[in-house]
């Protein structure tokens, strides 16, 4: 921080402990109306009163650790001065520091209530002006008074919580979402050493790079995952989070750094390009380059209309759809009818998304030569998808259908998922299960309908039971045929599940 920045103190509770105190006489509440000018309120348990003079404007204030910059005027009761800036031709900033314990205590405080532009008077008890030591020109246990005009402030983070990376926050960005590890961020910067030496730059029109990939010095990224988009900020850097202690030669576009340097750097994050680790296993990535209408997304089952260019990752293009004169793709998601990784990333999209996937052999082609249209696809081809989620319609829920069309949705996926079972797809297979159970879960049936569903459920549990034997998910086979159990309601399930020695055997209904 700068050096001539004057440490306040501030004593506060933590937030966790402020949610438990229970409200003290004379507290001010979050509900308490704003002061009006002339009038007068204590602020909570510390006894300061405020006083409103000018209303500021906003509705921000600034918080612990920030610096403001502000004129006071320190006053007795009788209306001595013993302080004031208004003396100088400059107002002073003042560091507010919670863990600061130096008189006046308490003047730090009363800068966090304010708004920018906002002049108040404060009144404060001895323990939170210079207590019973008094100072020159205040007696011991003096109640004293502080009229204060706030100009503006900057917020200051420990990014780490060690002081090794301070962030000082010169503009606020906007209101959306900060970047996280994957994202892949577009920043302008400029790293100097203290006596203003310049040691790196970013061109004009800033740089992109992915956040977890990292650029010039260990700090940047760690700082940008605290930026909003439009933020612009200085950074202090140790050097443990700077060049180290051996510092580095002039190369490239980085110029020489001393050993055990402390680096200032200008950052301004320009924007950014969320990156969704669509599986969790690293291996489909898709990059939103434009983000889709409203919050739903295609999901499995949905029938999507797509476009796309796809390429090798040496630029080849081998396939394209909807693109000039081709047709768009339509097809329906969780149904084998595209590459697995379109497939997963195409059910995670919102209408009007535009984005760019990643995939990696084994969600693409695998260990198969293929021939698209354009070119062929060796095998072990990593792939780049550009996609526009052009629309999609998604498939009806059991709650937007009637009797007969959850019956219905349950048989036809119960058989989907016997198809499965054949062709040993035992995971897929037993997700369709799933679904088919779902769909007759809930329901007024009654008659000949209630003894359908019953079987029908029965059925899928059985075959749901016995993809889970098949992938050795033990535990999940005993939840199914459980429920089995207590549709049954008897120890012998319809033939179908049969306890011998222990060991648990399954027959497949079809």
């Amino acid at each position: 921080m700068d050096s001539s920045a004057i440490a306040l103190g501030a004593p506060r509770n933590s937030s966790s402990e402020d949610e438990e105190l229970d409200e003290e006489e004379g507290e001010v509440i979050e509900s308490a109306p704003p002061l009006q000018i002339g009038e007068e309120r204590v602020l909570g348990a510390l006894q300061i009163k405020k006083k409103m003079l000018k209303l500021g404007t906003g509705y921000e204030t600034p918080e612990h650790g920030a610096e403001a910059t502000v004129h006071y005027v320190g006053t007795l009761l009788d209306g001595t001065i013993f302080y004031s800036t208004r003396d100088k031709s400059e107002p002073v900033t003042l560091t507010l520091k919670v863990d600061e314990v130096r008189a006046p205590r308490g003047l730090g405080h009363c800068i966090t209530t304010m708004k920018k532009g906002e002049i108040a008077l404060f009144t404060l008890p001895a323990d939170q002006g210079y207590g019973a030591e008094g100072c020159d020109n205040v007696p011991p246990n003096s109640v004293i008074q502080f009229e204060i005009e706030l100009f503006s402030w900057i917020d200051v983070v420990d990014v780490r919580r060690d002081g090794g990376i301070i962030k000082k926050i010169l503009e606020k960005g906007d209101k959306s979402g900060k970047p996280s590890d994957l994202d892949e961020v577009l920043v302008k910067y400029q790293v100097e050493l203290l006596d203003g030496t310049v040691v790196a730059k970013s061109p004009d029109e800033g740089i992109e790079f992915c956040v977890n990939n990292g650029h010039i010095c260990p700090a940047l990224p760690l700082a940008i995952v605290t930026m909003r988009p439009g933020e612009k900020v200085k950074l202090i850097v140790l050097s443990q989070y700077g060049f180290g202690e051996e510092g580095r030669s002039s190369s490239g576009i980085i110029n020489a750094v001393p050993p055990n340097s402390v680096l200032n750097i200008d950052v301004l994050l320009v924007s950014y390009k969320p990156v969704i680790d669509v599986v969790g296993d690293s291996k489909v990535f898709k990059k939103i380059l434009r983000d889709g209408e409203s919050i739903s997304v295609a999901d499995d089952g949905a029938t999507v209309t797509v476009s796309y260019v796809a390429k090798l990752e040496d630029g080849t293009i081998f396939e394209r759809k909807g693109v000039g004169e081709e047709d768009p793709l339509v097809f329906v998601t969780d149904e084998e009818q595209v590459i697995t990784g379109l497939d997963k990333a195409a059910a995670t999209m919102k209408k009007g998304e535009k984005a760019v996937l990643t995939i990696s052999p084994e969600y693409g082609f695998g260990n198969v030569e293929v021939r698209r249209d354009l070119a062929k696809v060796p095998q072990f081809s990593s792939l780049i998808y550009e996609v526009e989620m052009l629309d999609f319609v998604k498939e009806k829920t059991p709650r937007e259908m009637n009797n007969e069309e959850k019956i219905e949705a349950a048989n036809r996926k119960k058989e989907e998922g016997n198809l499965l079972y054949k062709n040993q797809k035992y995971q897929r297979a037993a997700k369709k299960y799933s679904k088919a159970a779902e769909c007759i879960a809930n329901g007024k049936f009654e008659g000949d309908e209630e003894k359908q569903v019953k079987a029908l459920r029965v059925s899928c549990f059985l075959n749901g039971a016995a993809c889970s034997l098949k992938l050795k998910n033990f535990l999940e086979t005993t939840i199914l045929c459980s429920e089995v159990d207590k549709l049954t309601k008897t120890k012998e399930v319809d033939s179908c599940l049969m306890r011998f020695g222990g060991f648990l055997f399954i027959v497949l209904d079809s």
